[in-house]
């Protein structure tokens, strides 16, 4: 069979013993034998065909198939033999096999059409109408190959990758600390996925579980990870997600050869994605081979106990926002001892080559690289490794700056945040050696931003290139704060590259600028809540104890926090106490609001937060007794350019007091 064949047909000519040539490396070739164990052959084959229409297909390649299509449906209607079954089988999957899908390049000529010449250079646009109208020709064509169609989608891509504004474009808002809505106001529901740029547009895959919804609804505890659907979001600007539609769901059927069993595993049971145990971490790629995007996901099969029931399923589609399909499964990597991977990412080269990086199963203490198959992207070459720490690291995710490969991970703290860890490659070989490893700076001072490793996201921009740190906030849905998708930019500093924690920045995604946005929070670990658990020392701030007074401890997280959240800060003792907790910030000069929720017994000596700046002290008074969480403010600070030192200070020459805080907020007015 053709290299270039289609998803909507690979599993049929597996079940119809049709598969070969690059179907058959992907799938197996089993033949019938290969089909489902409790079921005709020809039945589940024709069942699987039952929702193909003409529009996605050529006429000619049609016209031959829907007359076998309706034979075997004949066929199936009476009473056939066991021979007249199998030649109904062989000459159905010989039909689908030749069929020429349309469907993505139909949806490409409707997107890129859409673009108008004057808001991108001359040079740049050259291309895009002459691509458009070989594309339009090529759709038009009824006995189009699939070699016709796949080249005409490859041309128009890259026309529209190639395109430049005319004109830089405005700076768009990322806000942290906050769930995110599409353009039409509904939640965004992207976990475990990735961010890809196809052609002009950049789409963002992830996972929705039922948990981000009721967490949406309630933010005031942990939910599940049940599986709802694989999404899909489109964006120009990296900052107004349009949704595009759930490119996969619980219904997607399954179509798993016996030929894929390992270690007595059920793979072949599965129906559809509703037997699965567990989908999560993905990402897509773009094979200009057969013009097909391959989505590669971690699969667990809930059919199978043993613990034998991992392995990378593939799902494809005919464009990026495509209904994908199943077309394969690999439960091994050569060169891993353990089956499937652990929190895997997506990486695309710059030259346009797909990569898996991931941990192996047994304790995450290696880290492999493995190519992406050039021919189809439909399997995994062999893995190399690339790291090795004792202690385990999960949420591996790579990107590349200034020639050199980075891989991200975080601590095996069960989806939550994390200081985030890096090693970097010696040389530009991908998977050649590398260093070891390193915490990236500035995520050791809030667990990078009360975040998880997520994926990286790198802007080729006009003046400069942007890296994004992708934080997932997972936590078993969640209760680390508001928002699932906490997006922050790497800064070089001239020693190499530093985390940026903002709640509030912007980005210009076509020159790769940006900037601190006006509303952030200069405070780091404000809601107390990097910790994940109950401490006495918290991370970003510095615990200083008065012990001319007493050598009492008095600091601590409490749960909950004000409006329910996870955390909050305890200032207290039964027995006397006194200090601070203080960090010092870089700010630009302005005017600048304090705030902090604050519930008090009343009574301490003092309690206060002292600003420190060049030029002066501010005072902001918190011993104020009150049994409801409250709001105190600080509305009209004037801040020099530099450092300030944020210190809260407290005192109780008795004990057997307490305060309470939450929420602080250094932000420009």
């Amino acid at each position: 069979m053709d290299a270039m064949w289609d998803n909507a047909v690979s599993r049929r000519s597996l079940l119809a013993g049709a598969a070969t040539g690059a179907a058959a490396v992907a799938l197996g070739t089993g033949g019938a034998s290969a089909a489902t164990a409790d079921g005709d052959d020809l039945e589940r084959l024709y069942g699987s065909l039952a929702g193909e229409v003409a529009d996605d297909y050529t006429p000619v390649s049609w016209r031959a198939f829907a007359p076998v299509r309706t034979a075997a449906g004949t066929l199936l209607a009476g009473s056939p033999t066991p021979q007249q079954r199998q030649e109904a089988q062989q000459a159905l999957a010989t039909a689908a096999d030749r069929l020429v899908m349309i469907r993505g390049l139909r949806h490409l000529i409707a997107e890129y059409q859409n673009r108008n010449h004057a808001d991108y250079t001359r040079r740049s646009w050259h291309d895009l109408p002459r691509t458009l109208a070989a594309a339009r020709a090529v759709l038009g064509t009824d006995d189009a190959t699939r070699e016709d169609v796949v080249q005409a989608k490859n041309t128009l891509q890259e026309a529209a990758t190639g395109l430049t504004p005319t004109a830089a474009h405005a700076f768009g808002d990322i806000r942290n600390d906050s769930f995110w809505h599409d353009t039409v106001g509904n939640p965004i529901y992207s976990q475990g996925g990735g961010v890809f740029r196809f052609g002009d547009t950049y789409y963002w895959y992830g996972v929705r579980y039922t948990g981000a919804e009721q967490y949406y609804n309630s933010p005031t505890r942990t939910y599940d990870s049940t599986f709802v659907a694989i999404t899909c979001y489109s964006s120009r600007d990296l900052t107004s997600w349009t949704f595009e539609k759930n490119i996969a769901t619980v219904s997607t059927p399954l179509w798993v050869p016996s030929e894929k069993e390992t270690n007595d595993s059920t793979f072949s049971q599965m129906k559809n994605l509703a037997d699965t145990s567990w989908l999560g971490r993905l990402g897509v790629v773009h094979n200009p081979n057969t013009g097909k995007y391959v989505l590669l996901i971690q699969m667990g099969n809930a059919l199978d106990t043993d613990g034998n029931n991992g392995a990378v399923l593939f799902l494809q589609g005919d464009h990026p926002a495509d209904d994908f399909a199943y077309a394969n499964i690999q439960p091994q990597i050569v060169g891993v001892p353990t089956q499937s991977t652990k929190d895997q990412t997506v990486f695309i080269d710059d030259d346009g080559s797909g990569y898996l990086v991931f941990s192996g199963g047994t304790g995450r203490v290696y880290s492999y690289v493995s190519k992406i198959a050039e021919a189809d992207s439909l399997s995994i070459e062999p893995a190399v490794q690339i790291g090795y720490v004792a202690k385990g690291r999960e949420g591996n995710a790579m990107f590349k700056y200034d020639g050199h490969y980075y891989v991200a991970t975080s601590n095996l703290h069960g989806w939550n945040s994390s200081q985030a860890y890096v090693i970097k490659s010696k040389t530009s070989d991908i998977q050649g050696e590398y260093t070891a490893e390193y915490v990236l700076p500035g995520t050791e001072k809030d667990y990078s931003h009360v975040t998880q490793t997520g994926f990286f996201i790198t802007v080729k921009g006009q003046k400069q290139d942007a890296v994004i740190f992708a934080g997932d906030r997972w936590a078993d849905f969640a209760w680390n704060g508001l928002g699932y998708n906490q997006w922050m930019p790497l800064s070089d500093t001239g020693d190499g590259l530093a985390f940026e924690s903002l709640s509030h920045w912007e980005l210009n995604a076509v020159t790769g600028a940006w900037r601190t946005g006006r509303d952030n929070n200069y405070l780091l670990n404000p809601e107390f809540a990097a910790d994940r658990v109950a401490v006495t020392t918290l991370t970003g701030w510095t615990t200083r104890i008065d012990t001319d007074v007493s050598a009492s401890n008095f600091v601590a997280n409490t749960s909950p926090g004000s409006d329910s959240t996870r955390f909050a800060l305890k200032l207290g003792a039964s027995s006397p106490f006194s200090g601070s907790l203080s960090q010092e910030i870089a700010v630009p000069a302005g005017r600048y609001r304090l705030s902090a929720k604050a519930r008090a017994d009343g009574g301490l000596d003092y309690a206060r937060i002292r600003i420190t700046s060049r030029a002066k002290e501010h005072l902001l008074d918190l011993n104020q007794p009150t049994s409801e969480w409250h709001t105190l403010s600080f509305d009209s600070l004037l801040l020099p350019a530099g450092p300030v030192t944020v210190a809260i200070e407290v005192r109780s020459t008795t004990g057997s007091r307490w305060i309470t805080l939450d929420a602080l907020a250094l932000t420009r007015r």
